[in-house]
């Protein structure tokens, strides 16, 4: 299935994808779409025969639970509405406790890395073919950026990703900075990957842009794309044509003409490094596994997940995710210090995306909001979704006492009865409160 050159369509930069020429197809985030209804600017998209590829952020397929039924059900949901080609999702676990440990659920609000191990894989693989079962369209998986590295890993990224497309037949979506970011903060070699994945399971490629700090690498999609992840991509393109190659940008967007450079560097590298025709590099893994059929979308026999993996699993994850949101002790064999670091941008990864879903709290609290958010996040893990979050905060302010400012405190107070009621308040009622609003705010 031949994608071309796409771009992340987001709501910020709607009008400038669609004024972008060269562009194949775009993504879209799942999760930020409604199930029944499409922006304009995808349905415009799509009249002019732009294809859209829903990427999903919330299934946590890496994770000790079964996937959810509902979480699924609304990936399909999406896959029919956009008539995608296909559907994406991550290799990563997103929450944990729950059932499996007798202990609250933990949302991490964010992508976290699987073990490499037997273990973690066995559970992955069921898991995906669940998946697989559930959704009208196939699946393809991302490698995602790390500031952590498991203890007792027993494959490198490579082979856990072959040995996934072994057992499944899943396709693969390959994050060329993700592949650097985990060269900058995990010493991990993007050519070894390389080498060692199935590259004909690629479905396409993700590129985009970051920043290094302090030696640690952060995958922030709100910077440029620099040369060392073109480079990756360029190491990529020698060993395969992939299907498709898609630039992403999540946050501080920049102008169009800059995205369209973006777009054009791209293009360049994807030109420069093709080997010259005819020829076809042997990786090593060709070498280990020539004519085995790895990638070609078939399935090997299913094994179920031996008794007590999913149960270690659960342990292992509840474990690291509560010492990363809720400052629990850290298990053993983690770097004490990159937790630290990968703790505190959860944090602000919460301060931020708080924020855009509930803009309103950052203009009441004004200058004090992110300090206020960041010390209740400290003792107070996420374990819903950001509206939850929005909403759980703006009450925690409240008991405590705060806002300070009189006019501030009853502007939060009518924010959160607006929304924290078991259904939506009438017209009226929104009427009377908005004019209390305004004119408490004279």
């Amino acid at each position: 299935m031949e994608l071309g050159i796409g771009i992340g369509w987001r709501p910020e930069i709607a009008d400038e994808v669609e004024a972008l020429t060269g562009v194949d197809w775009v993504e879209a985030v799942a999760e930020n779409l409604c199930a029944d209804h499409l922006p304009d600017s995808l349905v415009r998209l799509r009249e002019r025969g732009v294809r859209v590829v829903p990427h999903g952020v919330a299934l946590g397929l890496g994770g000790a639970d079964r996937p959810d039924p509902v979480r699924l059900a609304s990936l399909a949901a999406r896959a029919e509405l956009l008539g995608a080609p296909l559907v994406t999702e991550h290799i990563a676990f997103v929450r944990a406790g729950g059932p499996l440990t007798a202990s609250p659920r933990l949302e991490a609000g964010h992508l976290l890395p699987v073990p490499r191990t037997w273990d973690a894989l066995d559970v992955l693989c069921e898991n995906v073919r669940i998946a697989q079962d559930s959704l009208p369209v196939p699946l393809a998986l991302e490698n995602i950026a790390a500031l952590i590295t498991w203890p007792g890993e027993e494959l490198t990224e490579g082979q856990f990703l072959a040995e996934l497309v072994e057992r499944t037949g899943v396709r693969l979506l390959i994050d060329v900075a993700n592949l650097h970011t985990n060269h900058v903060n995990l010493g991990q070699d993007p050519a070894k990957a390389l080498d060692e994945l199935p590259v004909e399971a690629i479905a396409y490629v993700h590129v985009a842009g970051g920043v290094e700090r302090n030696g640690v690498w952060h995958d922030t999609h709100a910077h440029p794309v620099t040369a060392p992840v073109l480079q990756v991509l360029a190491e990529l393109r020698s060993r395969v044509d992939p299907p498709g190659v898609l630039l992403e940008r999540d946050d501080a967007f920049p102008p169009a003409a800059e995205l369209a450079a973006e777009l054009d560097a791209i293009r360049a590298t994807l030109r420069r490094a093709a080997p010259p025709a005819g020829a076809r590099p042997t990786t090593t893994r060709d070498a280990a596994r020539d004519g085995d059929g790895v990638g070609d979308g078939g399935r090997a026999p299913a094994a179920p997940v031996p008794a007590g993996t999913r149960d270690r699993t659960a342990v292992a994850q509840t474990a690291l995710l509560s010492a990363l949101v809720a400052g629990t002790p850290a298990p053993e064999g983690f770097d004490h210090r990159r937790l630290r670091v990968q703790s505190r941008a959860l944090a602000a990864k919460r301060a931020d995306v708080v924020a855009k879903v509930a803009p309103e709290l950052p203009e009441i609290l004004g200058d004090g909001y992110r300090a206020a958010f960041l010390a209740y996040a400290g003792g107070r893990p996420m374990s819903g979704g950001y509206r939850r979050d929005a909403l759980d905060f703006a009450e925690h302010v409240l008991i405590a006492g705060g806002p300070a400012d009189p006019v501030a405190r009853r502007l939060l107070t009518y924010w959160w009865q607006d929304r924290s009621g078991a259904r939506p308040p009438r017209r009226t009622t929104r009427l009377v409160r908005a004019a209390r609003a305004a004119l408490v705010g004279k």
